[in-house]
C-alpha cells in the first residue's frame, strides 16, 4: 500500500504548511498511518502516527508545534506544521504503520 504524500513548499521561520498523504485502494479508517521525514544525508525519522483509533504520538522535536489528524471520509491524513524552524527542512513522506512501501514525499523549506 502506498500513500503519497502533498502539500510542501517554501515558507518563512515561524510560518505554517499543511501537509496531505491520500491513499487509494485500501479501507483507510483500518491503518495508523506515520508522518516521517528526511533531511539529505540521513536517515528518514517518524515524526508523527495516529492510529486507526485517533491516537496520535510525536518525536519530541515537533510535540506542541505539528499536529497529526485523519479525516476516514476523504481517506487523508493531514500534518499541521506550525511554528516552521529551518531545522524542519526535509522531504516529508507518510507510510502505513507496520508497511515496507514508500511512497512519493513532499518537500518543505524553511528559510530563515
Amino acid at each position: 500500500v502506498q500513500l503519497q504524500a502533498s502539500g510542501g513548499g517554501l515558507v518563512q521561520t515561524g510560518g505554517s504548511l499543511r501537509l496531505s498523504c491520500a491513499a487509494s485502494g485500501i479501507i483507510f479508517r483500518f491503518y495508523g498511518v506515520g508522518w516521517y521525514r528526511q533531511v539529505l544525508g540521513k536517515q528518514r525519522d517518524l515524526i508523527a502516527s495516529i492510529t486507526s483509533g485517533g491516537i496520535t504520538d510525536y518525536a519530541d522535536s515537533v510535540k506542541g508545534r505539528f499536529t497529526i489528524s485523519r479525516d476516514n471520509a476523504e481517506n487523508t491524513v493531514y500534518l499541521q506544521m506550525n511554528s516552521l524552524k529551518p531545522e524542519d527542512t526535509a522531504v516529508y513522506y507518510c507510510k502505513v504503520l507496520g508497511s515496507e512501501s514508500w511512497g512519493r514525499g513532499t518537500l518543505v523549506t524553511v528559510s530563515s
